[in-house]
């Protein structure tokens, strides 16, 4: 139990250590991506962002996915669709938002490797402010089956149309 917490305790440090440092308008917490098995071509990132004054992700990019984007889930018309969430999605002012399994999350698609449970995954976001600046926040995401700490079950997503991503 103890070797739990610290991990815990190291994966939540290591995915706010970044946006602690410089001063970042955008507060990441409990940053997470889920681990893969071999094959697996795609998989989801979760975290939960406060923007101080207000912004959009407009964007994400990692080296260990040919293609990373904000993804929604949602149910419609008694189906759960999921679709890249296009114009970037609104991070009101001082207003938590919780990207997570089956709702708002970071899709890492056409994956180079296996993302391997209790390692970490360089993840970039891109945000821009209400004048429309951008900024980038670069983060370690811990890999894990669950989210740290225990925070949810492990949600089902089903990828398998990112399986076959077309060649680049």
């Amino acid at each position: 139990m103890k070797i739990k917490s610290l991990m815990t305790a190291v994966a939540v440090a290591a995915t706010t250590f970044g946006a602690l440092a410089a001063d970042q308008a955008v507060d990441v917490k409990n940053a997470w991506a889920r681990a893969t098995v071999k094959g697996q071509m795609a998989t989801g990132a979760f975290m939960t962002l406060t923007a101080k004054q207000g912004a959009t992700l407009v964007g994400v990019a990692s080296p260990v996915a040919g293609v990373a984007q904000v993804h929604e889930m949602k149910m419609d018309a008694g189906v759960m669709k999921m679709a890249e969430v296009k114009g970037g999605l609104v991070l009101p002012a001082g207003k938590a938002v919780e990207l997570k399994p089956g709702g708002y999350h970071l899709m890492l698609m056409d994956l180079k490797a296996p993302l391997a449970k209790d390692s970490n995954v360089p993840v970039t976001l891109i945000f821009k402010d209400a004048k429309g600046v951008e900024s980038k926040l670069e983060l370690k995401l811990p890999v894990a089956a669950t989210a740290p700490g225990g925070m949810g079950k492990p949600a089902v997503m089903d990828h398998s149309m990112h399986g076959n991503m077309p060649a680049k």
